[in-house]
């Protein structure tokens, strides 16, 4: 379980996850060490959780945007019966690509502690309508998510960013880790060996990232022809 930087993609904390425990239980222990006062924090909806809302605000001084799902069905039935038919779009965006075009809307309306969540004073509704360059139908999936983050300190399209970036993260870590690297295929599975193999393929990434390369796997075969090509990398010269 990783916690990630959305805008360089590099991962800051890594933490295990054993058949004992599950992430839920791994989420304070995961960010206890890092400074995270005045960022957002994204996270799916299994983090949807009162105490990690509390831990973030009250004692990390940071801000978060978790999804709703109906994990939690109380809140979820609360944001879902929000009066979204008459709340405007606030920000719109479209974009193609991987061979797809997508449409993404999103609606704000502030919200009081009827909601019951700790520090939540947004609701989002956000709309992704998807369909194949080719033609056809557009397929609509609409997910909701409540946030800390104040209308005052946080624009429509911030939120929007910050939503998407948190998607964004499972093409840029988890499929890096599996596509390139092969991580699903790694026959070490004993003891702490796979938490330390996860920790050297994310010292990697960000190496490289840094370093800025956009093709990662371009980059390791270029430097996979020539040891000495990674020495300028790692600072030597």
């Amino acid at each position: 379980m990783s916690a990630v930087d959305q805008a360089d993609g590099l991962v800051l904390a890594q933490t295990g996850v054993d058949g004992k425990t599950n992430e839920i239980t791994r989420f304070r222990p995961l960010l206890e060490h890092l400074d995270l006062a005045g960022c957002v924090v994204t996270a799916d909806a299994l983090h949807t959780q009162r105490d990690h809302a509390d831990f973030l605000v009250g004692e990390k001084n940071a801000h978060y945007i978790v999804i709703v799902k109906q994990n939690q069905p109380s809140l979820y039935a609360q944001v879902k019966a929000l009066l979204w038919r008459k709340v405007p779009v606030a920000d719109r965006r479209r974009g193609r690509g991987h061979g797809r075009e997508e449409r993404r809307t999103l609606k704000a309306v502030a919200v009081k502690a009827g909601l019951g969540f700790p520090h939540a004073v947004q609701a989002l509704q956000i709309k992704r309508q998807v369909r194949s360059l080719c033609g056809g139908r557009w397929r609509t999936v609409t997910v909701y998510a409540v946030t800390s983050v104040p209308v005052r300190q946080a624009t429509p399209a911030e939120l929007a960013g910050w939503v998407r970036g948190h998607w964004s993260i499972g093409n840029r870590l988890h499929w890096v880790r599996d596509a390139t690297f092969g991580e699903n295929h790694c026959q070490v599975r004993t003891a702490n060996a796979p938490r330390v193999m996860a920790g050297l393929r994310n010292l990697v990434i960000g190496v490289l990232r840094r370093s800025g390369s956009g093709n990662l796997a371009k980059t390791i075969r270029y430097l996979g022809r020539d040891a000495a090509r990674v020495l300028p990398i790692l600072g030597f010269t």
